[in-house]
């Protein structure tokens, strides 16, 4: 069995590893670790969320930082801001025991331009941004990024899909020379392709972790056949027979998800909603409550939910299935996170037994129908 110091790992961070109930390395930290710490190239790692990605990327970072410099040599890119601040936590926590101060910044928005400009101009070895954000500190002058050694797109898919092309297009511009692109995606779209083909090395090494399953393997993928008028019925049965369990339901539209979450209040559930266009404290309220578990459910579109990383959910619910076979993906990979089970359930209409076929080879996994009792 790999451990993380027969991986490469100082015993500093690995006594933060243990604080925080990481003792053993997952598959992608095993197989992703040595080769960072030792080969100063490009890669490629194909990884569904939830697998330990950040400390598979983030450790080997931390080992590099040369302390005795003040300035930034990492960069890491994330689609969301609740996702920058999770991996700049992660980094922080990783770093308790080490004996040399390492210093990492958040850059996203729904904060004040100016707080974080202040912060920037502090010792910093590592940013962690949304592109969006990072673009205007770019224009504005105000950021130093020649010194970088490592530049890192984190769930690059996620990024494409949310509209920010053209924004890595520039930074990945803006920061080409002598750094190493680490390049971490659950799926390979051409935008992703050709991302790699302009800017990465044709040597990069690509390692895929579960290349066969496109779709974390301990989920296990059910659907009920029911119909429009029936389909929150059984919704609320299934939601009766998981008391004690937490979730995400998932939604199409802004309005469906309005909709359902009014419902279930007025059922009695324990319910929070996130739309595309919530004001971010609102949207931080909601996530606060999931988070802290005063909040059992979460109802949510595609967009809301990019970024979202909640530990111990049992269950995914397509309220309707994703217009996306990539949304499947990144849905369902809501649950069954750090090795543990979960379930995700599809509510189809009887004319969508075809895209659940559709959905079951692309993705090469196998749904069981249940029966709503």
């Amino acid at each position: 069995m790999s451990t993380f110091s027969n991986l490469g790992i100082q015993s500093s961070y690995i006594k933060s590893l243990k604080e925080l109930g990481i003792t053993v390395p997952t598959e992608i930290q095993e197989k992703v670790i040595p080769v960072l710490l030792n080969s100063h190239t490009d890669f490629i790692g194909l990884a569904q969320t939830g697998t330990g990605k950040t400390a598979a990327y983030g450790l080997p970072i931390l080992e590099a930082i040369d302390t005795s410099k003040t300035s930034i040599q990492a960069l890491i890119l994330a689609p969301t801001r609740e996702l920058v601040q999770q991996i700049q936590k992660q980094l922080f926590r990783f770093t308790k025991y080490h004996s040399e101060k390492i210093f990492s910044e958040g850059i996203y928005g729904g904060e004040k331009i100016d707080i974080q400009l202040k912060r920037i101009q502090r010792t910093t070895h590592i940013v962690v941004a949304t592109p969006g954000r990072l673009i205007d500190f770019i224009e504005r002058g105000a950021i130093d990024l020649k010194n970088i050694k490592t530049l890192v797109l984190d769930e690059a898919d996620e990024m494409l899909s949310m509209g920010f092309k053209q924004d890595l297009n520039t930074i990945l511009k803006y920061t080409s020379g002598n750094r190493n692109t680490w390049l971490f995606s659950a799926t390979m779209p051409d935008d992703i392709k050709s991302i790699v083909k302009k800017y990465m090395s044709p040597k990069a090494i690509k390692i895929a972790v579960n290349e066969n399953n496109l779709v974390n393997a301990n989920i296990s993928h059910q659907y009920i056949i029911t119909s429009i008028k029936k389909k929150t019925d059984v919704l609320i049965q299934i939601l009766e027979n998981k008391p004690e369990d937490r979730g995400i339901i998932f939604c199409r539209t802004k309005a469906g998800t309005q909709n359902l979450t009014h419902i279930l209040k007025q059922e009695g559930f324990s319910v929070g909603a996130l739309e595309g266009d919530m004001q971010q404290r609102d949207r931080d309220k909601v996530m606060r409550a999931f988070k802290n578990k005063s909040v059992q459910v979460l109802i949510s579109t595609d967009v809301s939910a990019r970024g979202i990383d909640v530990n111990n959910l049992a269950f995914v619910i397509h309220h309707q299935l994703p217009e996306q076979l990539e949304y499947y993906t990144h849905r369902s990979g809501r649950t069954a996170r750090a090795g543990k089970k979960g379930v995700s359930i599809a509510l189809i209409l009887p004319n969508e037994l075809q895209q659940i076929h559709s959905i079951q080879k692309a993705l090469d996994i196998e749904f069981t129908e249940v029966f709503a009792s």
